[in-house]
């Protein structure tokens, strides 16, 4: 009778173990949609820059519907006061620049992305390029507006991707060093004293 307590004892234990032992294993889940963007399998991390600042603060993440009217949110709000240059991520044909439902906004199709291209949208702009215009990584298309943002908590500019009708992530477009950069730090020189 013992003995096949002792048994259920030790296999609890080790199941206990086994579970305890994946838990601690498996990667931690992301904190924020900004910390960890989900891999899109048709989206290259080929961005140059931010749309604005250096690294701006995410007021709100990508939230993807489950169905393609369904709720969410198709892009992300990336804090930025009103006069923000707004910045082309990477090299691109501006496909719109104009006003729709009263907001600006400013489309550019990414260069090399396929067919239909990746089309990244940022609003509330008033847009300083034009449809048509070719526009290089870093390049200005616009300021942030005063108006029409739909952030509560802070101004903010919209980043939205989509190829066709399909919403992606735009900060798949991020690469890693560009994504989470901290801040530069100067390392000493092997072989050399600092100074005293």
């Amino acid at each position: 009778m013992r003995a096949n307590r002792w048994v259920r004892v030790c296999a609890r234990l080790i199941l206990l173990l086994i579970v305890t032992a994946t838990a601690l294993l498996a990667p931690p889940p992301p904190l924020l949609a900004a910390d960890a963007p989900p891999a899109e399998a048709d989206v290259p991390a080929m961005a140059r820059t931010w749309p604005v600042g250096l690294r701006p603060r995410v007021l709100r993440g990508w939230e993807p519907p489950a169905t393609p009217y369904g709720p969410g949110h198709r892009g992300v709000d990336l804090a930025a006061p009103a006069g923000t240059p707004v910045r082309a991520v990477t090299a691109g044909r501006v496909s719109f620049a104009g006003r729709v439902a009263g907001k600006g906004v400013v489309s550019v199709d990414l260069t090399g992305t396929g067919e239909p291209p990746l089309r990244t949208t940022y609003e509330p702009v008033t847009a300083t390029v034009e449809k048509g215009e070719e526009v290089e990584p870093g390049e200005v298309i616009g300021r942030v507006d005063a108006s029409g943002s739909h952030c509560s908590a802070a101004p903010c500019v919209h980043w939205g991707l989509r190829r066709g009708e399909v919403y992606l992530n735009p900060l798949s477009l991020l690469p890693p060093w560009l994504l989470h950069r901290g801040p530069s730090r100067l390392l000493p020189v092997p072989g050399t004293r600092p100074p005293h």
